[in-house]
């Protein structure tokens, strides 16, 4: 995955949530649960694009050789 793909996808996904949590009114148990589930999809979405976790949900730990 290239760098400047991830990047411009935190940043894009960064925006949106600041644009949904500024412009959009809603309760603030709701904001942050929000909050923590994009942070949540988008460390996921890093993992398994970096490769530490596989198709089969299984953490690949790098081998020092």
């Amino acid at each position: 995955m290239p760098l400047i793909n991830v990047v411009i996808t935190l940043v894009v996904v960064g925006l949106l949530l600041w644009l949904v949590n500024t412009y959009i009114p809603m309760d603030g148990k709701i904001k942050s649960i929000l909050n923590v589930v994009v942070v949540v999809a988008v460390v996921l979405w890093l993992l398994y694009g970096f490769g530490v976790i596989g198709r089969g949900d299984t953490i690949q730990l790098p081998t020092i050789k």
